[in-house]
């Protein structure tokens, strides 16, 4: 794949070396606001965006009406009654959201990923080992939209590139945020969105995002975002990491005892060092436990 070079970029780099430093200082645990080089990328406009959707197999996309609660359940979240391709070329005025998953599988797209991952490698192999299982997705929203209080099993950066929106991040692995039994289910397959409390604002972090910025999201760590008055277009590129992989299979690993009325364990801070207890777990799981 041949990498795009991004239109305002200097020198080809999507992360001016701040941002890189930035990164580095904050990842994996902590949040971090960032810039980059990709607004204004001809792949990322609304018309490239709604022919790459049209192009996608249904499974990989998902859209709906766009001003939610915070709290929405997912069974209750309302269809816009329009294609996905008249959802993106009418966004300014449909009251929408969408997302579409997996771009990467999309040569142009996965060239886009390919040079963003590249630059953020050096840091993250250093801390969590290699990147695994690498995605993009876009998220595009129609002025005003909300996406709901939820939480993500990626490390993931958030690159906006169209408009203006405020994401409100919350610390990760905060069980009255979480609680554990949430966690176990989400690692289970359970949806991603999460149970809204008034009280819980005060302890997140707002970052406004225009485009050039960018926001670094740990591993779970709930968040919710709020559009601005005009479209808003954002790429995530995401990947996992050994951590990641750890704490998915040490919250499983709890679902499993708790189901037959064991003692759960405690998932560290550390969880890829739990290796009994992960070792544990595929044993069980073989078995067919």
């Amino acid at each position: 794949m041949t990498l795009h070079s991004p239109v305002a970029a200097d020198s080809g780099a999507i992360f001016p070396a701040q941002a890189l430093a930035d990164f580095g200082a904050a990842y994996p645990d902590r949040p971090a606001k960032l810039s980059h080089n990709m607004a204004g990328h001809p792949l990322l406009t609304l018309d490239a965006l709604a022919a790459l959707a049209e192009r996608m197999p249904a499974t990989s996309v998902e859209y709906n009406l766009g001003k939610l609660p915070l709290g929405v359940k997912p069974e209750e979240t309302p269809s816009n009654g329009l294609t996905l391709g008249e959802t993106i070329r009418t966004i300014e005025s449909n009251g929408s959201w969408a997302v579409l998953k997996n771009v990467e599988r999309d040569d142009a797209y996965g060239a886009l990923l390919d040079g963003a991952l590249a630059e953020l490698e050096p840091t993250v192999r250093d801390k969590t080992g290699p990147m695994l299982h690498r995605e993009a997705f876009i998220f595009l929203s129609s002025p005003g939209s909300v996406t709901p209080f939820h939480m993500d099993p990626e490390h993931n950066i958030l690159l906006q590139i169209m408009g203006v929106k405020t994401m409100t991040v919350f610390p990760a692995r905060d069980e009255q945020l979480v609680p554990a039994q949430k966690s176990e289910d989400f690692h289970g397959g359970g949806h991603r969105n999460l149970v809204w409390q008034d009280g819980f604002k005060a302890r997140g972090m707002a970052v406004r995002l225009e485009p050039g910025d960018a926001i670094h999201v740990p591993v779970k760590a709930p968040h919710f975002v709020e559009n601005g008055p005009t479209v808003s277009v954002s790429l995530s590129v995401t990947w996992r990491s050994e951590r990641s992989v750890a704490e998915g299979e040490l919250h499983s690993f709890n679902a499993l005892l708790r189901r037959r009325g064991l003692p759960t364990g405690k998932v560290s801070n550390r969880p890829e060092r739990q290796g009994l207890r992960r070792f544990a777990y595929r044993f069980m799981r073989k078995l067919g436990a």
